[in-house]
């Protein structure tokens, strides 16, 4: 719903403003088809509306123009840009650093979606860079084309694509810099980003002057509100950090993941953890006194387990294999264990060479050991 009787603010008299019930102030503009607004230049006008980070998708008259049919359709359909063209060339980006696929990552692509096609754009190769301690990442490189996937129901059936750049390519750059690289090389049309987002060397800006740069550059600008922690369990999270504020955050999927909480994980992410192993010998990983036990050591895992202890109620998948096996996983310092409800698993070992296992946390929080 567009506050204000959705009237239009002038340009000049627009600031980064935020109101309640997650109502917050956003520089808008006329989308047009990518070809048809790079040919422009960037000399689309600019229109500004107050509008709600959790309004369901809709469109007012003289808002947004409709959608190319194109756009509409899912991640394997999208345009491919013309060669020497910017893959988000024309499109929305959202940024952040999409470390777990949060619900608050999830409202970036919802409102990228709702002007244009949506891309996250994130930056890689941090820890390398700065030498930081490498770590298991929340969501396996393997599962995120899913996760990704299974947002498209709420960005207007459209699947977010991911846009991963180097970051010791843009770490040197400044905040003016760094908009001018989007608008000139990247060539999108529109940036969303949240409230606490920060940017450039040293991470100098801050999303009011991501919007103020966006606007030098004719790019229209979304900031959004924080999605909040309904639970705001706070004990255990770095109290130091500037930047926390009780926003849903990777910081809290990683904290509820470290006590076992599978619950608060659900919550936090919108849906249920799923563990990945590989399978490198089905016969190590069979327990000789039953096929209904597997186990592998901590090693076979692609990405962050919760806490040691046992989980009831958890679902089994092989490969890409949608019909998951009920099981009960018990997790020990050294290795994950597996305790199947069907005797099926030999039929899937014997008869397709799956090397990849995942598991799905149901709601019920850890016993511990």
């Amino acid at each position: 719903m567009l506050a204000s009787g959705g009237s239009l603010f002038a340009h000049q008299n627009l600031g980064l403003g935020f109101c309640p019930s997650r109502i917050v102030k956003l520089s808008y503009f006329m989308l047009k088809p990518p070809s048809v607004a790079i040919a422009d230049g960037h000399n689309h006008r600019l229109q500004h509306r107050l509008v709600s980070s959790s309004t369901p998708q809709s469109r007012f008259p003289g808002d947004i123009s409709m959608l190319p049919d194109s756009f509409s359709q899912q991640e394997d359909d999208h345009e491919r840009p013309p060669d020497g063209l910017s893959p988000v060339a024309g499109g929305i980006v959202a940024l952040g650093k999409f470390d777990a696929l949060h619900i608050g990552h999830r409202e970036l692509a919802i409102q990228a979606s709702k002007i244009g096609t949506p891309y996250l754009l994130s930056f890689v190769g941090m820890a390398e860079f700065f030498g930081w301690e490498p770590r298991a990442p929340i969501v396996a490189n393997c599962d995120r084309k899913r996760v990704l996937s299974s947002w498209a129901s709420y960005c207007g059936n459209v699947t977010p694509r991911e846009f991963q750049v180097e970051f010791s390519s843009v770490r040197h750059l400044t905040p003016h810099q760094f908009v001018e690289k989007l608008s000139k090389e990247y060539r999108v049309c529109g940036v969303v980003a949240g409230e606490n987002y920060r940017f450039g060397y040293k991470a100098a800006g801050d999303a009011s002057e991501l919007q103020r740069l966006c606007d030098e550059y004719g790019l229209g600008t979304f900031i959004i509100n924080s999605v909040m922690d309904k639970k705001q369990d706070v004990r255990h999270i770095n109290s130091s950090n500037l930047k926390e504020r009780g926003q849903v955050s990777s910081t809290r999927v990683r904290h509820a993941l470290a006590v076992g909480d599978m619950q608060y994980v659900s919550e936090l992410l919108g849906r249920r953890h799923r563990l990945f192993l590989v399978v490198k010998d089905w016969k190590e990983l069979i327990s000789a006194g039953s096929k209904y036990r597997i186990s592998a050591p901590k090693s076979c895992l692609l990405n962050l387990p919760p806490k040691e202890g046992f989980y009831e109620s958890c679902s089994l998948f092989f490969g890409d294999e949608e019909n998951p096996v009920t099981c009960r996983v018990f997790i020990d310092t050294t290795q994950i264990h597996l305790e199947l409800d069907q005797n099926d698993l030999c039929d899937y070992h014997n008869s397709q060479d799956f090397q990849l296992l995942g598991i799905e946390f149901g709601d019920l929080t850890f016993d511990s050991v």
